[in-house]
Parts: structure tokens; C-alpha cells; sequence
């Protein structure tokens, strides 16, 4: 496995990566518009500005992307592994790439939490400083914890 700098001609295989992570792993947690309001959120416009601030990379494997992870200043803003490809040790691998670059800078990590990612940040060390929640139509709620996790002592 590498991971490696995003460029603009992987926007179809992130987009790939998101959307199939957010329809098969999120459904499992939220209601369908808080679904659709991240592969809306998620779409080819946003990955390209991610792609373009030089903060995204991706896990390749056997030549294939099954992977992305991004950040900002020291804020994680997303980490996704493709489904079949979880629990083998790739978000783990991108979270270290992560907070590799991150700690260059900083002495702390921040990142919100989705509800079926809390566990694997905790894991990593991160704590719930706080507790968010998106209103959207319908009536439907985007929940998410804030973690942190000191990088240095």
C-alpha cells in the first residue's frame, strides 16, 4: 500500500471511494437525506478543491485507489476506505499519514467524527471534546462528535 499527493485525473476513483463508503456505511446510521446530503456535499467540484489545496492524498493498492484522506491546517476533514477494504488496517494507515503531516505544525489533530467512525478514532487515541449536529430537511439530523488528539507532548 502507498498513499500518495491527489491530482486532478484521480477525481473519478476518489469520487468512486466516497460515495460507494458514504451509500454502503453510512446508511447503516443515518436517515437517507443525511446520506445524500454527503455524496452532495462530496461531489467532483469539492474533491477538485481539496485536490487543489495539495492536502489530499490516496491509498493506492494493487494499482487501485481504495482510499483518500484530507486535511486543513490541523483539522482532518475526511478519511475513507472503500467497504471491502475496511478493517485491514488502510484507514489506520492514512490517519498515520495524516497526522504525520499535520504534527509538522501542530500539537493537536481535530476532526469530526462520523457516528460509525467514532470508535475507530478512539482507538487511535482521539476524545469527543463536543458533540455537533447539522439540521436538514425534513426534520433529519447530521449528529458527529469533535475529537482531538494530542500529536506531541
Amino acid at each position: 500500500m502507498e498513499y500518495v499527493m491527489a491530482t486532478s485525473d484521480m477525481v473519478g476513483a476518489i469520487y468512486r471511494v466516497l460515495h460507494t463508503t458514504i451509500k454502503t456505511v453510512y446508511a447503516k446510521y443515518y436517515p437517507k437525506g443525511v446520506v445524500d446530503f454527503f455524496c452532495q456535499h462530496h461531489r467532483k467540484e469539492h474533491i477538485l478543491d481539496g485536490i487543489a489545496s495539495g492536502n489530499m492524498g490516496v491509498l493506492v493498492e494493487n494499482s487501485e485507489i481504495v482510499g483518500t484522506g484530507c486535511f486543513d491546517d490541523n483539522h482532518i476533514t475526511g478519511v475513507y476506505v472503500l467497504p471491502t477494504y475496511q478493517k485491514h488496517g488502510f484507514g489506520s494507515y492514512i490517519m498515520d499519514c495524516l497526522e504525520t503531516e499535520i504534527s509538522k505544525k501542530y500539537d493537536v489533530a481535530i476532526l469530526d467524527a462520523s457516528l460509525p467512525a467514532v470508535f475507530f478514532y478512539e482507538h487511535r487515541g482521539y476524545k469527543t471534546v463536543g458533540h455537533g449536529i447539522y439540521e436538514l430537511e425534513n426534520d433529519e439530523k447530521l449528529v458527529y462528535e469533535v475529537m482531538e488528539k494530542k500529536l506531541k507532548n
